[in-house]
């Protein structure tokens, strides 16, 4: 089992990365939980089943690509390191602009009168059991739109092809992704249902930073070893 827990901790940083950033999904998903938790709840794990799509696909298909390019194996882990860095530096530079460019805070919830008794998870307001399928449906579509998702398993996975040569390292790897990006979303729904729009625009600036903060530890750790320039 101890060969396993190396790309399954991988796969956890690496879900991290990609989920912990407070962008529009984010937002999204703190206003649906303020109005239905059970709805917030299916919305997440539609976000974390897109992450753990592209990630799936991006292991499928990143060894078979470095296996036909070995001799210049550390070359890729350089670029694909680049990638990832200038993903990271994008959005963190993103993030150092004056707050007026961060994402919105989330409006107050609707009045007591127009939402279901309890914690929003009655049947009332679209909140049932069709109303948590249609928003899993609604934000896997949002989520799948979305192209550095794909970039940065693409990248990820293919600069450390040689970490997933086998279905069990592979299968470590998606669960540790799968189980970290599913984690957080539904941490944000715990937030949203319970905090609402209390969470400060200081809070969601500092995640966004520590996400994308992975993610450039992330493109360091799979850069070295340097090619041989020699």
């Amino acid at each position: 089992m101890s060969e396993l827990f190396s790309p399954a901790l991988s796969g956890a940083v690496a879900g991290l990365g990609v989920a912990m950033p407070m962008g529009a999904m984010s937002v999204l998903l703190l206003q649906e939980a303020m109005r239905h938790r059970r709805t917030a709840v299916a919305a997440a794990a539609g976000i974390a089943a897109v992450d753990l799509g592209y990630a799936a696909l991006a292991t499928a298909v990143g060894p078979w690509v470095a296996s036909r390019v070995s001799p210049v194996e550390a070359w890729i882990r350089l670029f694909a390191a680049a990638v990832l860095l200038s993903i990271a530096a994008h959005a963190l530079h993103r993030s150092a602009r004056p707050a007026s460019s961060t994402p919105p805070t989330p409006p107050a919830p609707p009045p007591p009168g127009d939402r279901p008794p309890g914690d929003g998870t009655g049947s009332g307001g679209g909140a049932g059991g069709a109303g948590a399928v249609r928003a899993f449906g609604r934000y896997v579509g949002l989520t799948a739109v979305n192209p550095t998702t794909a970039l940065y398993f693409a990248a990820l996975t293919t600069a450390q092809a040689s970490a997933l040569t086998t279905p069990a390292t592979a299968g470590a790897f998606l669960v540790g992704v799968a189980a970290a990006s599913l984690l957080w979303q539904q941490t944000l729904v715990a937030l949203g249902a319970f905090a609402g729009r209390r969470i400060s625009p200081a809070a969601r600036a500092w995640t966004f930073r520590l996400g994308y903060g992975l993610v450039a530890a992330y493109a360091l750790k799979i850069a070295f070893p340097l090619p041989d320039l020699a």
